[in-house]
């Protein structure tokens, strides 16, 4: 199979030309190769070498990257999951990253965890079951399909609401940045359980 970033070398080779004010006839004296050598190196029809790219590169004076352009690395994220008090967390982002992506399932059973705080700010969105969203004064329940988002320097817990598992997408930033702004009502707990007889968050 041919390396798909061979057939970039051609438009680079032509666009760095054109951009440096050169005719076809200049660069290649210049290059000490022949106009129709690099005619068809530019049209793709002449496949790109060592021995042709270093003298047009050095002409160019750019970098040999700037004219191969660099293997795109595999995408997929591979990270293993980890469970813990009835939480598992399966991390989507590449370890180490700024932004970090988590889907999480909280099962059924465990009390809710106490409320806590640390930098950073935080976007969830539930992708089943009941997520039971304890944040300062508010005590709420989100459902399928409803977000989140909060500064978790205010005291927050968060946690299975009924008999089934609760699985959701968490979107955390420890430079404390917005991520999304809220949206989706909020349902809220039976008088019995909530801690709020107030609204809960607002949209902006």
């Amino acid at each position: 199979m041919t390396d798909p970033r061979i057939d970039e070398i051609g438009p680079r080779l032509r666009a760095a030309r054109t951009d440096a004010g050169l005719t076809l006839e200049a660069l290649a004296e210049r290059a000490g190769i022949s106009p129709s050598t690099l005619s068809r190196l530019e049209s793709g029809k002449r496949q790109a070498n060592l021995e042709l790219l270093l003298p047009l590169a050095r002409e160019l004076r750019l970098g040999l990257d700037e004219l191969v352009p660099p293997a795109v690395p595999d995408p997929r994220v591979r990270r293993k999951a980890h469970t813990r008090d009835g939480v598992t967390m399966v991390p989507l982002a590449p370890e180490g990253s700024p932004v970090q992506t988590v889907r999480i399932t909280f099962e059924p059973g465990p009390p809710p965890p106490s409320l806590r705080t640390h930098d950073g700010y935080e976007w969830l969105y539930v992708i089943s079951g009941r997520l039971r969203l304890q944040l300062a004064e508010h005590d709420l329940v989100l459902g399928p399909g409803e977000a989140a988002e909060f500064d978790t320097r205010t005291p927050h817990a968060l946690s299975c609401h009924g008999e089934t598992p609760c699985e959701l997408v968490a979107i955390f930033n420890a430079a404390g940045e917005r991520i999304h702004t809220r949206a989706a009502p909020r349902s809220r707990l039976p008088r019995s359980a909530t801690t709020d007889e107030g609204d809960g968050p607002q949209e902006d």
